[in-house]
Formats: C-alpha cells, structure tokens, sequence
C-alpha cells in the first residue's frame, strides 16, 4: 500500500510512484481552483514535471507531495490570471458560454450549484475553502502553503462560507 510520500529504496523521491498515487486527487484540486479539466490536467502536469526536474535538490523527500500540492495551487493562480489577461484582450472576440461540458465527469448534478457558488468568490477564498474543506488541509499548512497568516486563513473561511450561505440560501 502507498503512503501519502512516496521514497525510493535510496530514500530520494521516487517521482513515479508519487504521481501513480497522488494524480487524481491533485486534478481534483486543480479543477476546482480553475473550473476547466483541460487547464487543471496541464497544471497538474506542469507541477509533477517540476518536481521530476527538482527531484534532485529536494531534502527531505517526505515534502515532495507539499510541494506537488503547492505547485499545482501556484500554477493555477498562473492560469487563471493567463486566462484573464486573455479575455481582457480579447473579450469582443470571445462568446458567452457555459461551463465546461467535461465538468459532468468530475461533478454530480447536485454539485453543480455549490462549484458556481464556490467560483464566485474571490481567489483567496476560494484556495483557502478548497484546500480545507477538499484537501482537508489544517490552518497552518493552509497558511505555510499560500504564504499567508493562519488569522488570514481563518477569516478567508470565514468569509468564504458566510458568501457560500448567503448565495446557496442557507444551505451549508
């Protein structure tokens, strides 16, 4: 059975069986902070050839998974202000339309409701309520993880949930 990190026998971090084991959950992570499975899957992409690339200059192996976590959250901050760099440029160009199709696989109908809610707020929000609540993260890796203070990560959730009632009426 795999542990949440993954060594080889020299005790370096073994990449592949790292990846095999933790994929899945980061493009889950990934989706819900950019609301589009293409981008999430080259995030995610992106953050595990990153730590192929620095495997080597990683000291403890045991932070290999933060530091896949914390590439795939940075790397989706990148591409959501990519993404609106682009539509600022290119808005008139640029039709209405809905949400990705491809959601339906990730997302049960009754979820629906609770991702648009949960795309509405704003990014630190939403990175704190997503690495919390899906992550299941603590205050300080929360913290350590976006460089903020874990008071900052305690009324970005407040805050976050206080908008999510507010939009979902009550519901959570």
């Amino acid at each position: 059975m795999r542990t949440e990190t993954e060594v080889d026998r020299d005790g370096a971090v073994d990449v592949e069986a790292l990846y095999e084991a933790h994929w899945t959950s980061m493009l889950r992570l990934a989706v819900l902070l950019v609301d589009d499975v293409g981008s999430a899957e080259d995030v995610v992409q992106e953050a595990f050839i990153g730590l192929h690339r620095n495997a080597s200059r990683i000291r403890d192996p045991q932070a290999a998974l933060g530091y896949v976590r914390a590439a795939v959250v940075n790397r989706a901050r990148s591409a959501l202000r990519h993404r609106g760099v682009v539509r600022r440029h290119l808005r008139a160009a640029e039709p209405d339309v809905g949400p990705p199709s491809s959601d339906a696989v990730l997302l049960a109908e009754e979820h629906r409701e609770v991702l648009a809610a949960l795309h509405g707020l704003p990014r630190r929000q939403r990175e704190v309520l997503v690495l919390r609540y899906w992550s299941d993260r603590s205050e300080a890796e929360i913290a350590d993880l976006l460089s903020i203070s874990r008071g900052s990560v305690k009324s970005a959730a407040s805050r976050g949930i206080a908008s999510l009632r507010l939009h979902l009426g009550g519901a959570l």
